[in-house]
């Protein structure tokens, strides 16, 4: 990784997304399932592969893990809690380098307690957490806690609905870290946002860079979905080739 390039981190659902990530030059992947429910915690044989595939490629630090056990909202139970904290600690003996988690307190404001367990948990594997910063009552305060918690980054749209409402927001929450945190920029980025995020001075980006694949027709008689996301290729380079050139210019 050349000094000082911005990153570009890519979700991906299965080991031909992390073949992808890797042979583009992505900076990591966020490994989980079902994106269309905003991705949940991914199966131990998916983990072991990942981890073998950026094995193979000799390139550590590539396999961040998402922790979360169903869609919805970020407020867990003791009995989601104590999930979360048994997935982080089987994705680290998996062999993950970081996983992906975060939780919200019932009025709104980010879960530190919960936080720290995770944190706990992961046992010196990179911390991040993920946009249940942007669900937050106040997304700039949630990030500037994380610090403090041991967490190694944030996934963030600055709160707003997507990277581009949250501009002023994320160069917001990249002055007052202080670079005390990674703050990398997510929610629906494209392409062509790529030079405004690295302007605003985050660390990453992040995106799923989603194709189709219509193999196999519909899942059952009688309904079900046509076809399965897949990373595509094209996307991938895309991102990466303009996350080069911003940082060289």
């Amino acid at each position: 990784m050349v000094p000082n390039q911005l990153q570009v981190e890519i979700a991906v659902q299965d080991v031909a997304g992390v073949r992808i990530a890797l042979e583009q030059g992505a900076a990591r992947v966020e490994l989980c399932q079902a994106l269309g429910l905003g991705g949940l915690t991914p199966s131990a044989g998916l983990i072991e592969a990942a981890v073998a595939a950026a094995a193979d490629a000799s390139t550590p630090g590539f396999v961040h893990v998402l922790v979360r056990p169903r869609g919805g909202g970020f407020v867990y139970d003791a009995d989601e809690l104590d999930t979360i904290a048994r997935d982080i600690r089987l994705a680290g003996g998996l062999g993950a380098d970081g996983v992906v988690v975060g939780a919200l307190t019932e009025t709104g404001a980010l879960d530190e307690r919960a936080i720290a367990a995770f944190v706990a948990a992961a046992d010196g594997i990179d911390v991040t957490v993920h946009r249940a910063v942007d669900a937050s009552a106040d997304p700039v305060a949630s990030v500037l806690a994380l610090p403090g918690l041991g967490v190694r980054r944030v996934l963030t749209s600055g709160g707003g609905v997507d990277c581009r409402a949250g501009l002023p927001a994320l160069e917001r929450m990249v002055a007052e870290v202080g670079g005390r945190l990674e703050v990398m920029s997510g929610g629906g980025v494209r392409v062509p946002d790529i030079g405004d995020l690295a302007a605003a001075g985050v660390d990453a980006v992040h995106l799923s860079a989603r194709g189709r694949d219509e193999r196999g027709g519909a899942s059952g008689p009688g309904g079900g979905v046509d076809g399965f996301d897949v990373t595509d290729v094209v996307l991938v380079r895309a991102a990466v080739a303009a996350a080069r050139t911003v940082r060289a210019d």
